[in-house]
């Protein structure tokens, strides 16, 4: 356990260290270097599962298996890389007059503790620590939105804490309903809420209770994941953050949103299946259908934006309603492709919001119609974002390809009506990223644009690691996948 411990107490300590000294000129150096520990402690404990299962126990506060463990691991590795661009990055911000030493503080102590309720609620077994675990990272996420002080800012971040606080409301509702129906089986009410006890007893909770406290949880996680009609916070928080938090929030918010959101699932499924109800797919179906109109939604939006974070972000609530379609979906298939397309997907968009903010740097605007001629300015980040573009677009070899065509197979093999929409759906998001890409990439230089320092080996590592997971899937990982899919739907793939 001592992996699990320094996996959550070096972000947490590193918080609080960085909002008492975050504005020393060795802050910076101090959080790439706390993230660094952390992603080697999630590393030694991703290590310590594949070789001895899952730890905790079934009546432990933490609970650590399949399905969390590689999520850990990839929320320590892109917040490690995301603090090595944000370095130079958030300098050049302090040398723009952006921001002031009293701010820098405030970002890296938000930064690290934005980390560590992330891991908590991966790591948790109390529903309700999970809850907690959320609430905490949308005040720390709120504190990074309204960083730079403008009326536009404030104002996301006052939209973001509202719509979110009212959806995390309704999830706390859920886990009170959770908490209801378990209490009437599990004897012991300090287990109540603790997932492991509760996916061994789910065949027992009251179906009808667990159907309702589904779709409150529904409604509330999935206003954190970005999920249609709840989604109108994200694309003002990214536009008016700074782009380091959009790379986190983008990358890995979203992710722990849904991980929570599957974790619920399995319970309902179970009470559902055990209940005899004409529903028992019903959770499954929810998801489903909100993952098809958030997929559909964001696809047409795409065509409509003016700021290239804005963009991206709807980028981001259209693939986050593909995952949330492939695990409503159900079946080994299409849950191997949804925990694949979440890996892939946190990788690809932290890069492409990488160079995103560089991109933003050589401009001096985030304004679609004012970025021109990257390629010729800057050709690493004009290649870059070019790059990160089309592996996102789902183009082979890279490992978004790979999910989606997985999504696609199983979709055919149970929903084949539901096909067609998938593929106008990715057409439409295709088109709508490419109008936009390539006059920025190889549009006419304007005058006086020049180069900027740009730190472009994150978008590199992450780029090579999306493109070889779409080449060839690690085994250590699609086992870890597989076992996962047979935890979430009760038979594997491999």
């Amino acid at each position: 356990m001592t992996a699990l411990y320094l996996t959550l107490l070096i972000p947490l300590f590193a918080s609080i260290l960085l909002g008492v000294f975050g504005n020393h000129r060795g802050a910076a150096t101090f959080n790439v270097l706390a993230t660094l520990a952390g992603f080697v402690a999630s590393v030694w404990l991703a290590l310590i599962v594949l070789k001895h299962g899952p730890l905790g126990g079934e009546a432990g506060q933490f609970h650590i298996d399949s399905f969390n463990v590689y999520l850990i691991a990839l929320t320590a590795l892109v917040g490690a890389t995301t603090s090595f661009f944000s370095a130079p990055y958030m300098a050049q911000e302090e040398a723009n007059g952006r921001l002031g030493p009293g701010r820098l503080r405030l970002y890296h102590a938000s930064y690290q503790g934005f980390l560590f309720t992330m891991q908590l609620a991966l790591t948790t077994n109390n529903l309700g620590v999970l809850w907690v675990a959320m609430e905490g990272a949308t005040l720390a996420t709120v504190l990074l939105v309204s960083l730079y002080r403008t009326p536009e800012s404030v104002e996301a971040a006052w939209k973001y804490f509202i719509i979110c606080g009212v959806g995390i409301a309704l999830a706390l509702f859920g886990t009170v309903l959770l908490y209801f129906a378990a209490a009437r089986v599990i004897p012991d009410a300090e287990h109540a809420l603790l997932w492991s006890v509760l996916a061994a007893n789910s065949g027992s909770l009251e179906p009808v209770v667990m159907a309702i406290a589904f779709v409150f949880l529904l409604v509330g996680y999935g206003t954190k994941v970005g999920l249609v009609p709840m989604h109108t916070w994200l694309p003002d928080a990214h536009s008016e953050g700074p782009t380091p938090m959009s790379a986190v929030l983008s990358g890995l918010l979203l992710n722990v949103a849904l991980y929570a959101l599957v974790r619920v699932k399995i319970l309902t499924d179970g009470a559902l299946a055990a209940g005899g109800t004409h529903s028992p797919h019903l959770a499954g179906n929810l998801m489903m259908g909100f993952g098809i109109v958030s997929f559909t939604v964001a696809g047409l939006f795409l065509h409509r934006q003016r700021d290239i974070k804005r963009l991206f972000s709807y980028s981001s609530i259209e693939h986050m309603g593909l995952m949330t379609f492939a695990f409503g979906l159900g079946g080994p298939l299409a849950t191997f492709g949804g925990l694949l397309h979440m890996t892939v997907h946190s990788l690809t968009k932290s890069a492409i919001f990488v160079a995103v903010g560089h991109a933003s740097h050589i401009a001096r605007t985030q304004a679609i119609e004012g970025i021109r001629g990257l390629i010729q300015t800057q050709p690493a980040v004009g290649w870059g974002l070019l790059i990160g573009t089309v592996a996102i677009a789902g183009f082979p070899p890279f490992g978004v390809f790979t999910s989606e065509f997985l999504l696609l197979s199983a979709t055919m093999k149970t929903h084949p009506w539901l096909t067609l929409p998938l593929l106008s759906g990715l057409g439409v998001a295709f088109a709508g990223l490419f109008r936009h890409l390539h006059p920025m990439v190889y549009g006419e230089r304007p005058e006086g644009q020049v180069a900027v320092p740009a730190n472009m080996w994150p978008v590199v590592l992450h780029l090579v690691l999306v493109l070889w997971l779409g080449i060839s899937i690690p085994a250590f990982l699609a086992d870890w996948f597989n076992q996962a899919a047979i935890l979430i739907t009760g038979e594997g793939l491999l």
